[in-house]
């Protein structure tokens, strides 16, 4: 008799700690799941950014023999020029990619998804794209945000991946719960009753 007792009180407690997982579950998962969805899709699309042609095909040098790179500080004076004149945006940069394998540089700019690649010998101009890959990455990880509103700070993209993050990790733990629990009462129910 003692055993059914304690049976009894096994299953009651597991079927309850299961209806507040499957809550806390719920509420996590209505909350978070156009996030989610976002960081998944974003993700694939990041994978398969060079297969999708997300980022613009890298350029290599047009100069049959090339001697000395011409000067970094340049290269950026170009750059910055044809992004001012030619094209009409601002010519305020984020990064330069060096490719010396390729002999050209690529300038990457801070208030639109524009990329310039700047041959490394000649000081010409190559390919003017947009970088969607780099769109994308701002919409995966939240400074999309930050970018629109023209911030210095990171303070979307750090309460962006904290939130969905926290949330990603609650559903993985009430969702194990989920599996584990229901196998557990099994367990219970097929002890023999003494």
């Amino acid at each position: 008799m003692p055993n059914n007792i304690e049976y009894m009180i096994n299953i009651s407690k597991t079927a309850r700690n299961t209806r507040i997982h499957r809550r806390i579950h719920k509420v996590v998962s209505i909350t978070f799941v156009f996030f989610l969805l976002i960081i998944g899709i974003t993700a694939i699309l990041l994978a398969w950014k060079k297969e999708m042609k997300l980022i613009p095909k890298t350029q290599t040098t047009k100069v049959e023999n090339p001697g000395d790179w011409i000067s970094l500080e340049q290269m950026i004076i170009t750059g910055q020029a044809f992004m001012r004149d030619s094209i009409g945006k601002s010519d305020l940069i984020d990064r330069v990619d060096v490719r010396p394998d390729k002999g050209i540089a690529k300038i990457v700019f801070k208030k639109h998804f524009t990329e310039i690649q700047i041959d490394g010998f000649s000081g010409e101009v190559l390919s003017v794209k947009q970088r969607n890959s780099d769109l994308v990455e701002k919409i995966h990880d939240g400074s999309i945000l930050d970018f629109l509103f023209d911030s210095d700070s990171e303070n979307s993209k750090i309460i962006y991946s904290t939130l969905t993050s926290f949330g990603l990790i609650f559903l993985c733990i009430t969702g194990f719960y989920l599996w584990y629990n229901p196998r557990k009462m099994k367990k219970f129910k097929k002890k023999p009753e003494m």
